[in-house]
């Protein structure tokens, strides 16, 4: 295994917001990340389906895997999101990154959220700016 992937994999483990709303990384590879996501009652709004924020963030940690792992460290400069249906509180979501054009400049990602049964619940794009 790649030793930035080892390292992305070991620093995941760590991550607190990650842990919190109980994300799990299922696979990494270069330019590649899935990661999934129970969904809660506490994730439930006022119109009785899963808080938009929460499906960007599932979207958002398989960005961030995606990206940190062609080129670290790496950073957001911009995520657009299209919410497709509605997430329910017995869904697992599963977001997919791959990252389209790693370049020195800007990294560009496209990013699918699915629900157990692979229902599309939204798709999104990311932009990154290497630090390096």
């Amino acid at each position: 295994m790649d030793s930035e992937i080892e390292r992305l994999i070991k620093l995941g483990k760590d991550e607190q917001i990650a842990s919190f709303l109980g994300m799990k990384l299922i696979e990494l590879s270069t330019g590649y990340a899935r990661v999934s996501m129970e969904m809660k009652p506490e994730y439930i709004n006022f119109n009785g389906m899963v808080f938009g924020g929460i499906i960007s963030a599932v979207a958002d940690q398989a960005f961030a895997y995606a990206t940190n792992s062609v080129v670290t460290p790496n950073v957001a400069s911009q995520f657009n999101i299209h919410f497709i249906a509605a997430a329910g509180v017995k869904d697992k979501l599963i977001a997919e990154c791959h990252v389209l054009k790693k370049g020195k400049r800007v990294c560009i990602s496209e990013i699918k959220v699915t629900n157990q049964e692979d229902k599309l619940i939204a798709m999104a794009t990311g932009t990154t700016i290497p630090l390096t």
